[in-house]
């Protein structure tokens, strides 16, 4: 293990510090500082981990990362052998270790009564030092299958499958309908959060690997789901959970009011050089936010660097609880109140804000959002109190309340998959839907979910197609398909 006392040493999260807001807000570059070469936090950070018994963090991360191990070698300075533990079980800890809400650390066992270990830091320190030194290499399988595969989608779970599915020695094409390979982590994700040089040196190494990508084709229009069946001999469904869930209250029709990834996408293309036509912007707008998750944060971050005038982000619910509530006890990963590096730069927060209309200006356009306090029933259902209303100004609304699940009209109809009650993709334990060679994995089987329950669940798909082809398979399937997450 790492430092036996450790623990009673070092008492205290660490952390590198973020870039000054007043310097951060001028770029669109990663906020935070991850390795401060010549600090010596790094190694008592990794040096605090127990070696419990039962590490509680293995099940508290979906892919099942050997935490206790790496933290260890990282403590010892062996980065070569820190690197091979965590590739072991994570194909791209380069995003987990930036854009995961990190459910290891709420079940790291320091945590019952000490600030958990730093686990996503010593993480992204690995890969980026891996990275520097160059340890990271292609894998080229030694011989080929003869089998053919077509991922669609290229968001984490499409890239794991691809991967996998690539070192086991078949041919495997990755279809991404954008212009460019990554799928939310290119067009989703600000580059404050995740700059794509990260995506750009993995795609790199899977290239060199013999994965071979088609970004500009949309399978169902600019090839059909049955020629692609014809194509190949498997056909992995990672298309993601792109519905938008809507705001049905009177004024959604309204110029200026979009949905969050709308905007998202075209600053995320804006930043990395592209031209945008009639591009949704912040600047000089009295900006709302409308739902208090990761997307809204981005929207936040995204807002300020535009130069927004205000924004302003609602939450139905109630403002939660700093410390972790006595209904959601350790290992579980509480619902907590968060600050991300987005509201540090600025911004308002409102909770139990139910929005009731959204009203125009003279042009036409948005101009006030009416809202009023949200109302607990007693059926669970949360609705505006009468007499509470109030309005604000908005002249852009962003809707970041989640997705509701996949496109499924070319599916259904090309492919003739079935759906799920929640109008996902239907599948057995393996991962097959009721089509035969067709698997799927990460959001647009699961519903929304976690970057590292994408890519736990395009490493399990992958053994599954493998066995599929090959009869068997020696990929590693750290998750089915009916595995729940550990949360209340």
């Amino acid at each position: 293990m790492a430092d036996p006392r450790g623990f009673l040493k070092v008492r205290e999260r660490e952390l590198p510090p973020n870039r000054p807001v007043e310097v951060r807000l001028r770029d669109w570059k990663d906020v935070h500082a991850h390795r401060q070469d010549g600090q010596p936090y790094l190694k008592e950070q990794a040096g605090r981990c127990m070696d419990c018994g039962i590490p509680f963090c293995h099940n508290g991360c979906p892919l099942g990362n050997l935490i206790p191990e790496w933290n260890d070698l990282v403590w010892r300075g062996q980065w070569s052998d820190a690197i091979d533990r965590l590739h072991a079980t994570n194909n791209f800890p380069e995003f987990t270790g930036r854009i995961c809400p990190a459910p290891c650390e709420s079940s790291c066992v320091l945590g019952i009564n000490q600030p958990p270990v730093t686990i996503k830091n010593v993480e992204v320190s690995i890969i980026d030092e891996a990275f520097d030194r160059g340890y990271v290499t292609p894998q080229v399988p030694q011989r080929l299958t003869g089998h053919t595969v077509a991922v669609v989608g290229s968001g984490p779970a499409g890239l794991a499958a691809a991967q996998q599915l690539t070192r086991a020695g078949h041919t495997v094409a990755v279809y991404e309908r954008d212009d460019a390979v990554g799928g939310l982590l290119r067009y989703g994700v600000p580059d404050f959060k995740l700059e794509k040089v990260h995506i750009d040196r993995r795609l790199a190494q899977m290239e060199a690997e013999g994965t071979r990508f088609r970004p500009g084709v949309e399978i169902g229009r600019d090839i059909t789901w049955e020629q692609l069946q014809a194509r190949y001999d498997a056909i992995v469904i990672a298309t993601g959970a792109t519905v938008p869930r809507e705001l049905q209250v009177p004024g959604k029709e309204l110029g200026g009011v979009h949905v969050a990834m709308d905007f998202l996408h075209q600053a995320n293309a804006v930043a990395a050089g592209r031209e945008v036509p009639d591009q949704i912007t912040a600047t000089g707008k009295h900006v709302v936010i409308i739902g208090g998750g990761d997307t809204g944060s981005d929207c936040l971050g995204t807002a300020l660097r535009q130069g927004a005038a205000s924004v302003t982000t609602l939450a139905i619910g109630k403002r939660p609880p700093e410390e972790r509530p006595a209904h959601q006890p350790w290992p579980t990963d509480p619902i907590l109140f968060e600050v991300s590096s987005s509201h540090e730069e600025g911004g308002e927060r409102d909770y139990l804000a139910s929005t009731v209309e959204f009203l125009p200006g003279e042009d036409g356009n948005v101009a006030r959002l009416r809202l009023a306090t949200t109302e607990y029933l007693s059926d669970g259902r949360r609705v505006p109190t009468p007499g509470t209303e109030r309005d604000i100004p908005a002249d852009l609304v962003l809707v970041a309340m989640g997705f509701t699940g996949p496109e499924t009209a070319p599916l259904t109809e090309q492919l003739g998959v079935e759906l799920t009650a929640r109008g996902l993709v239907t599948r057995s334990d393996d991962f097959s839907t009721t089509v035969p060679g067709v698997f799927v994995a990460g959001d647009a089987g699961r519903g929304q979910s976690l970057v590292v329950w994408a890519i736990a669940e395009g490493r399990a798909a992958a053994a599954a197609v493998d066995t599929y082809l090959s009869g068997g398979t020696e990929l590693p399937s750290p998750v089915t398909a009916s595995t729940v997450a550990l949360r209340p």
